[in-house]
């Protein structure tokens, strides 16, 4: 190594010094910023000139001269970090905490879940602050997210039963997913509706005239892609059992027919009830019974 500067203030390290930076140069769990900052100054303890140890060390003169200096005058202390520059931090940990397990276990009164505005006050901080904590530990408490459990024992066979129906239908039979939107709002503008123009959207009068409200039932033949629709004016088991009716009609003749829907009260009434169950109107037609949430599957064999 070459001569030392005899302009340098010497560097001299005890024992339990030399001890504890030949740990940190050494270790592999040391993060690399201070194993660099050890070898350098431990280069500078053996006699080497601020020049010679950055050519070593592969870095400038002036990182070794800052780490000779202020290991001279905070010695092992001097090799950390410094705090970073800019405002120090106004939240504690404690306000931290707090956030998060009033946020997971309270709710404010009369409301469902907190708001950032309301938690902020309760807590004492901004909102903005609120949300960040909200985002670090990945809460979002006006959100909520729906789930069923089924106590059926069943379950597994019936869900394989539907779902093998839309994967592998029977041969010589169409398969329907049938649904129905109730209390579609029949509605007429109070003026004709305006057609679209260049820069100028389709318009509506902004008051209308209500006639009640319809039913639409729909069944998507889940191979061909097929929808078969139907309006009816009220909500009951046998509009329902027109349906299936025409479901039936409008299937080419001699396929059996599956039919999948929800076990909404009008799609299923027990016999004996004050209304005919809509499977009465199809020959020898089985209901397989409730699957999970709600589904229900009748089969028309072919015999039309």
């Amino acid at each position: 190594m070459g001569m030392g500067d005899s302009r340098l203030a010497p560097l001299v390290l005890s024992d339990a010094e030399r001890r504890m930076l030949q740990g940190w140069a050494r270790r592999r769990t040391t993060a690399q910023g201070l194993a660099l900052r050890a070898r350098i100054v431990l280069a500078c303890a053996d006699g080497g000139s601020n020049t010679a140890v950055a050519a070593r060390m592969g870095v400038n003169r002036g990182t070794v001269t800052k780490w000779r200096a202020r290991f001279l005058r905070d010695r092992l202390d001097g090799l950390a970090d410094e705090p970073r520059p800019g405002v120090p931090r106004t939240i504690t940990d404690a306000q931290v905490e707090e956030v998060v397990v009033r946020t997971l276990e309270e709710t404010p009164e009369g409301a469902t879940h907190w708001s950032k505005r309301e938690l902020a006050r309760a807590v004492g901080i901004s909102p903005a602050s609120v949300l960040r904590i909200w985002h670090a530990f990945g809460l979002q408490p006006w959100r909520t997210e729906t789930f069923k459990i089924s106590p059926d024992p069943l379950l597994t066979d019936k869900i394989r039963d539907v779902v093998g129906l839309y994967l592998a239908p029977p041969a010589n039979a169409a398969v329907f997913a049938v649904d129905e939107k109730p209390q579609i709002q029949a509605l007429e503008r109070t003026a004709p509706v305006l057609p679209m123009l260049p820069g100028v959207p389709e318009r509506r009068s902004f008051d209308y005239v209500r006639h009640g409200t319809v039913d639409l039932f729909a069944a998507l033949n889940t191979a061909t892609g097929r929808v078969i629709t139907k309006l009816s004016a009220q909500h009951r088991a046998v509009d329902f059992r027109d349906f299936l009716d025409e479901i039936d009609r409008q299937t080419e003749p001699g396929l059996g027919v599956h039919v999948i829907c929800d076990n909404c009260e009008d799609h299923g009434v027990p016999q004996g009830g004050p209304e005919p169950d809509p499977c009465d109107n199809w020959p020898q037609l089985p209901w397989s019974g409730t699957v999970g949430p709600g589904l229900l599957r009748c089969v028309l064999p072919p015999a039309r």
